[in-house]
């Protein structure tokens, strides 16, 4: 499995000084196996996995609360308003504000009440949401917790198809073309959809 190579041996001069450090015994091929190879990739593995359970506790620590119903009986006042306040910090850009944290602490603790006893994923709350049609702030937390990326998975996806695409043949591509091939490629099943004799008509008439 591990053929051994034919060591190779530097012709040295006379008047030249030993070095001990390159005189070093060469490894095994099982351990150069295991140095080049294998403990790379399980570092590769690590550091990988290490990454997105730190998205995953990040995630856990500003929409854990919304997980479900038991969660939500599980708190206090006082952790439920933080835990509110935390959502609306994070889902804050400049000055605009997607959820109002004072306003969900309201709705939540109102909607605790309405809550069916049995135990009630994100989802379930969501549908009911859709049905009661009066928690504004709440719908739009449980929408985000229900569409926000936990992983990179479409981002690796992406990386996959730009190799394909940007090979050592295709070197000098320019910018602008290879996000266009990108696009078209990561989005394939939506572009099998489009009537393109449509859009090239619109076109058309558009620029009459």
């Amino acid at each position: 499995m591990f053929p051994q190579k034919r060591e190779v041996k530097v012709k040295k001069h006379f008047d030249e000084p030993s070095n001990d450090t390159s005189s070093s015994v060469s490894k095994s091929p099982q351990e150069s196996f295991r140095v080049k190879y294998f403990l790379y990739i399980v570092d590769q593995a690590i550091s990988s996995l290490t990454t997105r359970f730190e998205q995953y506790q990040q995630y856990d620590n500003i929409f854990g609360f919304l997980f479900n119903s038991e969660k939500l009986h599980s708190l206090d006042d006082m952790n439920l308003k933080s835990c509110c306040k935390t959502l609306e910090t994070s889902l804050k850009q400049d000055e605009k504000l997607d959820i109002d944290g004072n306003d969900l602490y309201v709705e939540l603790k109102l909607l605790l009440h309405l809550l069916p006893k049995e135990k009630m994923t994100a989802i379930d709350i969501l549908n009911f949401l859709k049905r009661v049609d009066c928690f504004p702030n709440t719908s739009i937390a449980y929408k985000i917790l229900l569409t926000i990326h936990v992983t990179i998975a479409s981002a690796e996806r992406s990386f996959s198809k730009l190799k394909i695409l940007k090979s050592y043949l295709r070197s000098t591509m320019t910018q602008e073309r290879l996000n266009g091939l990108a696009l078209i490629t990561i989005e394939i099943n939506f572009l099998d959809r489009i009537i393109y004799e449509e859009i090239i008509e619109n076109t058309f008439v558009n620029h009459l």
